[in-house]
């Protein structure tokens, strides 16, 4: 009997643990169904969450905590699809390839990892850095540092001389012949090695630079620059490792080329056509607009010796046009994933992204579903993020205003919680 007993207390200690946390929402931002509710209770039990009722539910046990966010707005946490986590910009930048070590990298990484996680980021794509972002998601989900959940490229795929080739801009005697290894590759069987490389590396995912860019020290930002056969070669052997495959394309041809050849999503898209737009319908690719780097871009562009001279008259050309193509491309059906390419703008802005989305014509609820649900479909983590529903995942952020009325309350989140642990209150 006594030890019946003692087990019973047990199972009601850790039943008490279990459901440590109820938070009180004025507003809860339904992704799935697109609606935002009033008075609503979610319980959590541990990381995840148990339940997400009706009114607020006063707790019988007092011991357990309850979080008051009567007068805010509450939903899932967000998810970026494109960061760069080991960098941001300034005017030092391309010189800072030759004089920061992977440790100055890595340290860097840091804040701008805790940053975006206190912006209400609580999962981001990175796509592309030196391999130094491996390391930082391992000692995000160790507990070792603070930052969001990383599903990272690890290195960027480029040709020779191509957006991601780690060596344009530097000097005969040391510019080399990067290979795979280095993620610059010439065949289709650089490009199986390449993704294999990547795959032994830590990468999460497969990032190509199907065209020329604009911060690169190229001339081109638009050019493609692989062929069809390399692109389907990655793609094919990504998906024999569990990849999807994000595409840099600014051009047109590169774009096309990326979505023949398998890619999930294109990034930027600038010059995007409307046959484009319904190839990309056809074969159920997502564009990641980042409209936030392009305006962030065509104003630095103006300030004599923030980027070298090369790289002005593409951001001046490129910047401005993102948020037309955006307002097209939504309009005429593609699919939307948010992403901002934070890094090319300082980390902790990505929040202004909902506001140019809306700003271009595509409605508030939609650019939060397009940063939560649709994200986390991409993602294949549909059924543990991008929701706040019985269990799923606890990531949850908190607005001060209702978004669907006052988008721009995406640029101040005010509450943070990652895995049931709160970061910001």
């Amino acid at each position: 009997m006594k030890t019946l007993l003692r087990l019973c207390v047990l199972l009601i200690t850790i039943c008490t643990y279990a459901q440590s946390t109820y938070i009180h929402c004025g507003k809860l931002v339904d992704t799935q169904s697109g609606k935002v509710l009033n008075d609503k209770t979610i319980i959590l039990s541990g990381k995840t969450i148990s339940s997400v009722q009706d009114g607020f539910v006063v707790p019988k046990d007092p011991d357990i905590n309850v979080i008051d966010l009567k007068s805010k707005t509450v939903m899932p946490g967000l998810i970026d699809m494109h960061v760069h986590i080991e960098s941001e910009t300034n005017p030092k930048k391309y010189l800072e390839a030759y004089t920061l070590n992977d440790a100055d990298v890595a340290f860097n990484s840091l804040h701008y990892a805790k940053v975006s996680l206190m912006s209400g980021f609580t999962t981001v794509r990175d796509l592309g850095g030196s391999g130094v972002n491996v390391s930082l998601r391992k000692a995000i989900n160790e507990g070792k540092v603070i930052g969001p959940r990383i599903f990272t490229a690890e290195k960027a795929l480029a040709t020779t001389g191509g957006h991601a080739d780690p060596t344009n801009g530097s000097k005969k005697s040391i510019v080399g012949n990067p290979g795979p290894k280095e993620g610059v590759i010439n065949s289709v069987e650089d490009a199986k090695k390449a993704v294999r490389q990547r795959y032994k590396n830590g990468a999460d995912l497969i990032k190509i630079t199907a065209t020329g860019g604009v911060l690169s020290v190229a001339k081109n930002g638009q050019n493609p620059q692989f062929t069809l056969e390399e692109i389907k070669a990655i793609c094919e052997t990504a998906k024999d490792y569990g990849f999807h495959v994000a595409a840099h394309a600014h051009g047109d041809e590169g774009m096309q080329r990326a979505i023949l050849g398998g890619v999930k999503t294109i990034e930027h898209g600038t010059l995007m056509s409307s046959e484009t737009m319904e190839l990309m319908k056809k074969n159920d690719v997502y564009l990641v607009p980042t409209i936030s780097a392009g305006k962030f871009v065509s104003e630095k562009a103006k300030i004599k010796g923030y980027y070298p001279e090369v790289i002005v008259p593409k951001a001046l050309d490129i910047g401005p046009k993102i948020q037309g193509m955006f307002s097209r491309a939504y309009k005429a059906g593609v699919g939307i994933a948010f992403g901002t390419d934070a890094a090319v703008f300082y980390h902790g802005d990505n929040g202004k992204e909902f506001f140019y989305m809306v700003e271009a014509g595509m409605p508030a609820i939609e650019t939060l579903q397009s940063a939560t649900i649709t994200n986390a479909m991409i993602l294949k983590m549909e059924d543990k993020l991008g929701q706040i529903k019985s269990g799923f995942i606890a990531d949850i952020i908190a607005v001060n205003n209702d978004p669907t009325k006052d988008i721009k309350t995406m640029e101040n989140v005010v509450f943070v919680m990652k895995e049931g642990k709160v970061y910001k209150q």
